[in-house]
């Protein structure tokens, strides 16, 4: 796609900050959803109120509790359709993330929204204008995770077969192309109003007019630069056409390795991606899925997630553990260690870390059913213990550079952001390795990310 008029990409706001030199700190972001909880059994506890589903006074509570611990960042993903069996456990995702942001917004200060929208559906005249309207009233505080969407019932829901894969990212090139030169048709160099003068110098306010094979804008966008000139862009780590994009776009990267090791490659071949789309790797952040579930010791915090687990059927969980071990299922007591006859049979996946794990635990004298609270199962590395192991879980990935920060999940919603907030991060600042305070005020700025405004001017015109 050629632009008829091009404005000025290396231009920024006055006010917006270089990269700030300091010694390097983890970021710490708090994955927020459906107010109730990321385990399934959480909106059934008796201290929860499971009409909290829709409860936008429980979500600025928890994002609050987020910004009073220092976290760079609340993060919402999102799915375009009905989510999860309504018979057990209420879905992942509730309301719209942009508009539930926009009243987070207004009750936060300094943490950063960064907030999960498709590629696949929103024209990107609707997008650029939606997102920089959210960073400007939050003062620039906005990232936005911009998705290719892949699930049939999504597309099903725009009355839409879904495309090969090729041609989702063949639109995503286009929509962040358009997005970006939307974001940047109102120039800094417009100026501010004067009321002696203009209220803005047109020279600067220019149309796109941009048109591609999916998308197109003509612009501008009626909007000027926010505090950080315009959104963190956020993607998510995947392979092929989704890694070449995120090197070409992306500031952050969020990825769900299960061990360190893997963290390790998928930094690296992001870096790389960058690298061969002609950008600094250093101007992106590679953060990490992690769970926890914390207790004063370790069998306090597996009784609270047994205690959770006790409200959902485990009869598939269990099926799953003893296939992790090798071992026939409803061969054991859920309840009792396995005996020396059971831990000899049993056999380990090579290159499976949760059967790894679940061995390493089995072997340690864990039943079942604590092997499970141990968090085995989950879709990211988890830690269910004490406050201390928390802290050196994140330490251990962070010194060994598997990773520039976490995005973290909890069980319930209820309590878990408090939880962290008061127990992990004082161990992490008394380490030196997360930050007392927020060094600025916008979402870059926390993220220690170079100025940006319009598309990085090294990535060529037409990528798709």
């Amino acid at each position: 796609m050629e632009p008829e008029h091009t404005t000025p990409k290396n231009t920024r706001p006055e006010n917006m900050r270089p990269e700030n030199m300091r010694p390097r700190q983890m970021v710490l972001g708090m994955g927020l959803g459906n107010n109730l909880g990321v385990h399934p059994g959480a909106w059934r506890m008796p201290h929860v109120d499971a009409n909290a589903y829709t409860d936008i006074d429980a979500t600025v509570k928890q994002a609050r509790a987020a910004e009073r611990g220092g976290l760079q960042f609340v993060f919402m993903a999102d799915r375009l359709f009905l989510h999860g069996d309504l018979a057990t456990s209420p879905p992942l995702f509730a309301m719209d993330p942009i508009i539930t942001l926009s009243a987070v917004a207004q009750a936060t200060e300094r943490i950063g929204l960064i907030g999960t929208a498709s590629t696949s559906f929103t024209e990107p005249y609707l997008l650029a204008r939606q997102l920089k309207a959210l960073d400007v009233l939050s003062r620039g505080r906005v990232g936005w995770n911009a998705v290719p969407s892949y699930e049939p019932d999504a597309f099903a829901n725009f009355g839409k077969e879904r495309p090969p894969r090729e041609r989702k990212y063949e639109r995503l090139h286009e929509v962040m192309q358009v997005v970006h030169a939307l974001w940047a048709s109102w120039s800094p160099e417009a100026g501010r109003p004067d009321q002696n003068g203009m209220f803005a110098d047109p020279a600067y306010i220019r149309p796109v007019n941009l048109q591609g094979t999916h998308v197109g804008a003509r612009g501008p966008l009626p909007i000027p630069p926010s505090e950080q000139g315009q959104p963190v862009i956020v993607q998510p780590a995947s392979s092929g056409y989704g890694l070449q994009a995120a090197g070409m776009y992306a500031n952050v990267v969020i990825g769900m390795p299960s061990t360190i090791e893997e963290s390790q490659a998928q930094r690296e071949a992001v870096r790389q991606a960058a690298e061969m789309a002609g950008r600094d790797p250093e101007g992106i952040r590679f953060i990490a899925f992690t769970g926890y579930g914390l207790g004063d010791t370790v069998r306090a915090a597996l009784d609270y997630r047994r205690a959770l687990d006790d409200r959902t059927d485990l009869r598939v969980p269990l099926a799953r553990l003893h296939a992790l071990l090798g071992m026939a299922p409803q061969s054991t007591d859920p309840d009792e260690p396995l005996s020396s006859v059971q831990l000899a049979a049993a056999q380990m996946f090579p290159g499976n870390p949760r059967s790894a794990q679940a061995l390493t635990l089995a072997r340690q004298g864990w039943s079942p059913r604590d092997i499970l609270a141990h968090g085995v199962l989950d879709p990211y590395p988890s830690v269910v213990g004490t406050a201390e192991q928390a802290a050196d879980h994140l330490q251990e990935w962070f010194d060994a550079g598997a990773a520039d920060g976490f995005l973290i999940n909890v069980d319930s919603y209820q309590d878990g952001v408090d939880d962290f907030v008061d127990r992990v991060v004082p161990v992490l600042r008394e380490r030196g390795i997360f930050h007392d305070d927020y060094d600025g005020r916008t979402l870059r700025d926390h993220l220690g990310l170079p100025a940006q405004y319009g598309l990085d001017p090294r990535i060529t015109a037409n990528p798709a």
